[in-house]
């Protein structure tokens, strides 16, 4: 019989308590629907803002939603393995506590999950995907940074939006992987360096922030410049790791 598939979805969260009641409760609505088990994993860096007890009180009607609290440490990234550590799903998904990801893409992403994909990515720059209420500034630092990352991704598995932060991946693509636990952008990593042999880009329109802060900083760009050097060194030591970047 084949294994029923289950997803853990992962909502990272710094001082967003004010996000938090819609996306939770849309996000149960979609997944509801759905003929998935699921459950909802907050992962909070300790923000003592009264997310513990807004998840608290959520989860106490729907019970699919648990709180994770991460002490002393800090990075989306960290976040975003710490809670699919915390769970045994066979897929494992993550999406902004903001609202800037529709939850309602969520059924679309389950979808092409199960018509075989690997890996399905909410994308901005897909046949359809826009970005809204972006200056020409942050558009410009958005296509370099995906153009620094051509060389590094698998030429037949090329995304048009390797730093989307909202995706739904295999457990199996991931599972034993040692990926770093600073930074922003995971997916890149996993792109290059997990055991993904097919992806569907779902085109979305990235929202305008309702509420809480962008968490953009020297300090994130710091990180993915250190990410970079670390799949381009592993790209040209151990070609292998990463599969063949050069096909077309």
């Amino acid at each position: 019989m084949p294994v029923q598939e289950t997803l853990g979805l992962v909502i990272p969260t710094m001082r967003e308590a004010e996000c938090l009641p819609a996306v939770l409760r849309q996000t149960h609505a979609v997944l509801s629907d759905l003929r998935i088990p699921f459950e909802i994993l907050v992962v909070d860096d300790d923000s003592r803002d009264g997310t513990a007890e807004l998840v608290a009180a959520i989860a106490r009607h729907a019970p699919q939603v648990r709180l994770l609290t991460r002490k002393r440490a800090r990075g989306l990234a960290g976040a975003i393995l710490h809670g699919w550590q915390h769970t045994d799903a066979t897929l494992l998904g993550v999406m902004d506590a903001d609202m800037q990801h529709p939850p309602a893409l969520l059924a679309t992403m389950v979808a092409e999950i199960a018509k075989g994909s690997d890996l399905v990515l909410a994308s901005r720059y897909a046949c359809g995907g826009r970005m809204q209420g972006w200056r020409p500034l942050r558009r410009f630092i958005s296509a370099v940074s995906i153009w620094m990352t051509l060389p590094l991704q698998r030429g037949k598995m090329r995304v048009r939006d390797p730093m989307s932060g909202y995706f739904v991946v295999r457990r199996c693509c991931v599972e034993n992987v040692l990926f770093r636990p600073t930074g922003f952008k995971l997916l890149l990593e996993i792109l290059v360096r997990g055991r993904v042999r097919s992806v569907s880009e779902v085109p979305f329109a990235f929202g305008r922030r309702t509420a809480g802060r962008s968490k953009a900083s020297p300090k994130v760009a710091w990180d993915f410049v250190r990410l970079l050097a670390s799949l381009y060194r592993c790209r040209w030591k151990h070609p292998s790791l990463v599969g063949d970047v050069s096909a077309d």
